[in-house]
């Protein structure tokens, strides 16, 4: 499956989203005064982790993504650049 610029953007943007929420979940989850489980706080810190690592899988998904259209973008240049100029040695006056 090829991604394009949009889907990678998309990818790196939830990333971002994931790890902004979840960081201020965790400020959230650290500074709160409630008696609470021990529990509680073992099951939100492995969501706490899981999201994090789903954060960083989107990321790096996004970052590839972006460096393979990149460089999809530049080889498509880099054709049209010698097509035109092997078109400019042509004679283009006789059919």
């Amino acid at each position: 499956m090829k991604l394009e610029r949009r889907h990678a953007w998309a990818l790196l943007a939830i990333a971002a989203w994931n790890v902004v929420t979840y960081a201020q979940f965790t400020r959230a989850l650290a500074t709160t005064e409630e008696d609470r489980p021990v529990g509680y706080y073992v099951a939100h810190t492995v969501l706490i982790v899981v999201n994090l690592v789903i954060a960083v899988v989107l990321a790096r998904w996004g970052t590839q993504a972006l460096r393979a259209a990149r460089a999809d973008r530049a080889d498509r240049a880099d054709r049209a650049d010698r097509a035109d100029s092997t078109d400019t040695g042509r004679d283009l006056t006789r059919r």
